[in-house]
């Protein structure tokens, strides 16, 4: 299929858990000039325009896969808060664990379309977008693939999943990026830890990350729940709940927000289920 097929033409869609949580119901689709990755937004665009606009979210898979099937809850959540989310893959049919490798670049493929789709006046999403605020976000290989596209400067904030730079590179598994500690340096945005504790195989990478990272704000937030996360569960789970206060905070401005992560204490560390840290941030 064409990557320029009309926009008239039936696009493929599914609601997922009756569109989220949040104030927008959310759809999960397939835009027909993007058959690599798939969105999640708002369903009814009439609400965004010149004074509202939604914010970027590129979004990164687990196990590298060029699938975002594992993640689907989660990201559908987010999106109902007011954000369009670009996963890398296809849309994945409904049971259907999609597979393949995915890169780096398909983060960077998402951005680029998302500042084009803005300025398509065939678009639905033409003048929708707020193109100055832009998060790179993945799980696994894809915290690997959010370090490793964070340092474009159009970038806002990262956010960093289950994920963790390893102390050799090229020793994960194949696909993955050989990024070095190195690589942390060139974070230039406020950035979003969020592990699984100790029994997540990313937390000794993750944990090292932050406390290497000393020129950007950091919070990392540790839930025992392993590497698999929350994103599986109704709306994501407490990730959902966390990674959104975060976006909300850092691409929307939302200081009620953000007060998950200021203050001391934090409002998360206030949770039994979380612990937290933080560096370079009031």
């Amino acid at each position: 299929m064409s990557s320029f097929v009309g926009y008239a033409q039936e696009r493929a869609s599914r609601i997922v858990e009756n569109g989220g949580n949040g104030p927008h119901s959310a759809i999960m689709e397939q835009d027909p000039s993007l058959l690599t990755h798939t969105i999640f937004r708002p369903q009814d665009l009439n609400e965004f325009g010149s004074t509202k606009k939604l914010p970027i979210i590129a979004w990164g898979n687990g196990a590298c896969a060029n699938s975002p099937w594992e993640h689907v809850n989660f990201l559908n959540e987010v999106a109902s808060h007011g954000f369009l989310v670009i996963a890398i893959g296809p849309m994945p049919e409904e049971g259907e664990k999609g597979s393949g490798r995915s890169s780096s670049s398909q983060m960077i493929d998402a951005i680029d379309w998302a500042i084009a789709i803005n300025e398509d006046q065939n678009s639905p999403l033409f003048g929708k977008i707020d193109t100055s605020k832009i998060a790179v976000s993945g799980m696994s290989c894809g915290g690997l693939q959010t370090l490793e596209s964070a340092p474009d400067p159009r970038v806002t904030t990262a956010v960093v999943c289950n994920s963790g730079i390893l102390p050799s590179p090229g020793n994960g598994m194949p696909g993955m990026p050989s990024l070095s500690k190195d690589q942390l340096e060139k974070l230039h945005t406020p950035t979003l830890y969020l592990l699984g504790g100790e029994s997540d195989i990313a937390y000794n990478n993750g944990m090292d990350d932050f406390k290497r990272i000393n020129h950007v704000p950091v919070f990392v937030g540790n839930m025992d729940v392993g590497h698999g996360g929350t994103y599986g569960q109704p709306n994501g789970g407490e990730y959902a709940r966390v990674a959104t206060a975060w976006y909300k905070w850092q691409l929307m401005g939302d200081q009620e927000a953000g007060k998950m992560f200021t203050g001391n204490p934090s409002g998360l560390s206030q949770s039994k289920e979380w612990t937290v840290d933080k560096k370079n941030m009031d």
